[in-house]
């Protein structure tokens, strides 16, 4: 049997105000990725999330970023990798003291890109997560693309898993359509589920010029915020195990 994790971009909460539905995404959901305080999300968010995932049987990661609430994280950040591990390390402590048992870590936004391309800031991205593994007895994977965190996750032990995004549309290339463009989000619940069961099963996913771009992917998101994400949430669970594709989380 077929199987494929399916993750969101969780408790996101920006002064104090969710900006997705947690509580319908984490019933559908096999991993959620927890905003830590670098661009959205607090200590309470932190606790009902530990909470949830408690509650519902949903894996923990933890979504650090750049220290950009006012950008959401979206943006460039001059940083040096000193400075970025440290805002890194306390994100993680944040998270973990909240009382959630975190299985991996996925970046977010800008930090997401770039340290996939990368070597420095990678290297402070995997430097932050082994610390945590260390104290935690346990490896803590990476989730992301691009290979310069893949080879640091790798230089470090680290189990590394690549994911694929159902709600944004891809280049040609393999790259994501820029946030701001046109097209750039893809909110069609149909659309959405037979993607989901193309890279489930290997088959890659469709460019906006219709070439098909081959993906590998261990895990497939969602974003939170996505206009009607509970609705494509659970249009995707519905198809991928109609095709007898099971949900589960890999860590």
């Amino acid at each position: 049997m077929h199987a494929i994790d399916l993750n969101a971009d969780l408790g996101e909460t920006v002064d104090g105000a969710p900006t997705a539905d947690d509580e319908a995404m984490f019933a559908v959901i096999s991993s959620a990725s927890i905003a830590c305080g670098g661009h959205a999300g607090d200590a309470a968010a932190m606790r009902a999330a530990a909470e949830r995932a408690a509650r519902t049987g949903v894996a923990v990661g933890a979504h650090p970023s750049y220290p950009d609430r006012a950008g959401f994280g979206r943006r460039a950040v001059d940083i040096t990798p000193a400075q970025l591990h440290a805002t890194l390390a306390d994100q993680l402590d944040a998270l973990s003291g909240a009382g959630a048992v975190i299985r991996y870590v996925k970046p977010h936004g800008a930090l997401y890109h770039a340290a996939g391309v990368d070597p420095l800031q990678a290297e402070a991205v995997v430097q932050a997560v082994a610390e945590l593994s260390d104290r935690e007895g346990r490896p803590i994977a990476l989730l992301a693309q691009g290979d310069a965190l893949a080879e640091a996750a790798a230089t470090a032990g680290l189990p590394f898993f690549r994911e694929a995004f159902l709600d944004r549309a891809y280049l040609p290339d393999g790259t994501l359509v820029p946030r701001g463009e046109p097209g750039a989000l893809v909110d069609a619940p149909d659309v959405v589920a037979a993607r989901a069961v193309r890279l489930a099963r290997g088959e890659g996913v469709e460019a906006v010029d219709g070439t098909v771009v081959p993906v590998v992917a261990a895990s497939l998101c969602l974003h939170g915020d996505t206009p009607a994400a509970v609705q494509l949430a659970r249009a995707v669970r519905a198809a991928l195990e109609a095709a007898g594709i099971a949900v589960t989380a890999p860590w």
